[in-house]
């Protein structure tokens, strides 16, 4: 199966210049250290600008906005992800059975959205991931769902299959209706199941 290529998480940029880039790197990594240490409420932008070493309207030139400096972070993460899916070890990287990658796929993406709550609603676009992001696992889905013999229309079928592991859903079933995160994963195996059918899970 070809793989999906990792995608501009910020939109399509020309490339940095190498001095921008360290620049840029050192600014989200201190965003990620205030986060680490104080948690996502205690980053501001003078913040960051004070644990970098920097004025703070470098990082208003950067970001714009706390909201956009969030957004960073986060798709810094999505990247991360990204090359676990694209390069790392299986079952969520390549290796492993097109199924066996599905149900990683859910398992790690489920976390992911537990582990940066905060930070999704603080990036804003209404509690949800970039599109390019979103684009990247949906691709991916497709791709898998091909390879396992799905018919259907597999674009409205990953989406299917993607909605229940977004911030909303979760949110509303571990932190409101306090699901374990167990109960989640193991509903949206079934939801897998049901989607592939028999022929494709080799009954």
């Amino acid at each position: 199966m070809s793989e999906p290529l990792l995608l501009p998480l910020l939109g399509d940029q020309p490339p940095e210049r190498s001095d921008a880039a360290r620049n840029r790197e050192r600014l989200l990594r201190a965003a990620r250290d205030l986060i680490g240490v104080h948690g996502i409420d205690a980053v501001t932008m003078e913040a960051v600008a004070a644990r970098a070493g920097v004025g703070k309207g470098t990082v208003f030139r950067r970001f714009e906005s706390r909201e956009g400096l969030m957004a960073a972070v986060l798709d810094h993460s999505e990247t991360e992800w990204q090359a676990a899916v694209l390069s790392g070890p299986p079952p969520l990287g390549p290796g492993a059975p097109a199924l066996e990658r599905l149900l990683a796929l859910g398992r790690t993406r489920l976390e992911s959205t537990l582990l940066h709550a905060d930070l999704i609603r603080a990036a804003g676009r209404a509690g949800s991931r970039s599109y390019a992001a979103y684009s990247f696992t949906a691709m991916h889905v497709r791709l898998l769902l091909s390879e396992l013999g799905v018919i259907g229309d597999l674009p409205l079928l990953s989406t299917a299959l993607l909605a229940p592991l977004e911030l909303a859903i979760v949110e509303q079933q571990v932190r409101i209706e306090h699901f374990p995160v167990d109960r989640v994963y193991v509903g949206w195996v079934d939801l897998v199941h049901r989607v592939i059918g028999p022929a494709a899970r080799g009954d």
